[in-house]
Parts: C-alpha cells; structure tokens; sequence
C-alpha cells in the first residue's frame, strides 16, 4: 500500500494540528505502521508562521513519551490539495476555511472528530482557549488511532 500523505490543520499551527501530527507519527512508529503514513500540519490563519509549537503541546507531547522536535508553524498552502491525500481540520471553522480556499472535498477534508461519532466531540477543542492539553491529547489520541486503523484496513 502507498503511504498516505495527511495534513493536519487548525487555525494557528501552533497547538492541536501539531499534536496531531506528532500523536499519528509515533502511533505509527508504535505498531509498525510508520510506512503507511507521512504526517505534517498547517494553520488557516498563518499568524504564527515559522514559531515553534506552544508550550503546553510540546510538554504534553514528551510527557507521554512523543519526540516534539523539529517543527515549524507554517500557513495552509494552495498547493496542499495536490500532495496531500487527507486534509484533517480540527473544528467547523478550519473546515470552512479549507472548503473556501479549496473548494469542498468529502472524503478528502475532513474533521478529526468525525473519525469518532460517538464520542460526544464535534470538533477538537482548542487548548489556546482551554489550557486544556491533556483533554485535547486524549482526544486527538483516540481520533488517530482510528485514522490509522482506518488506513491499516484499506477503509480509508
């Protein structure tokens, strides 16, 4: 099977889009799946471009054993849609910003959450707002795992 290419995104690429990025990474590595997947992130908005990953996401990140290194915020790209096979939004707005940058693509963009259903999230809270980490790394660990069953499986 082709590695899948998958873009994470939130508004400023500094929090949930890089967490999961680097949760899907090592989760990859964890089961042996590393060649199935190639991950990265962007943010809709662009505001913190070329800044490394907030705090709270690095610390909760290598709290759980997760190499953290290396990242660098960065915009959404208009040539993202070509090299990317899934574009993963955290929330409504995301989603709504890539559909108006890029017009809609079911199948291809996609909320994390929806990954979930019933877990009672409709989108990723953000920790900018919350504080929250732990939360939003419990909830981008339970989305990845069934993102990368989902490809394990062929059924994505």
């Amino acid at each position: 099977m082709n590695k899948r290419r998958i873009l994470f995104v939130c508004l400023g690429n500094i929090c949930r889009s890089p967490m999961a990025e680097y949760v899907l990474r090592h989760q990859a590595a964890e089961r042996g799946l590393s060649h199935l997947v190639e991950t990265a992130s962007a943010g809709t908005s662009g505001w913190h471009d070329g800044e490394g990953m907030h705090r709270g996401t690095r610390d909760e990140l290598k709290a759980h054993g997760i190499a953290a290194d290396g990242f660098s915020s960065r915009k959404i790209r208009r040539e993202d849609p070509a090299h990317y096979d899934l574009i993963i939004a955290m929330d409504d707005d995301n989603l709504a910003e890539l559909e108006r940058q890029f017009g809609r693509r079911p199948g291809k963009q996609f909320k994390l959450t929806d990954l979930i259903p019933d877990s009672g999230y409709q989108a990723v809270p953000d920790p900018w707002y919350t504080g929250n980490f732990v939360e939003t790394r419990e909830i981008i660990s339970a989305c990845c795992r069934e993102l990368l069953d989902r490809i394990s499986d062929h059924s994505l």
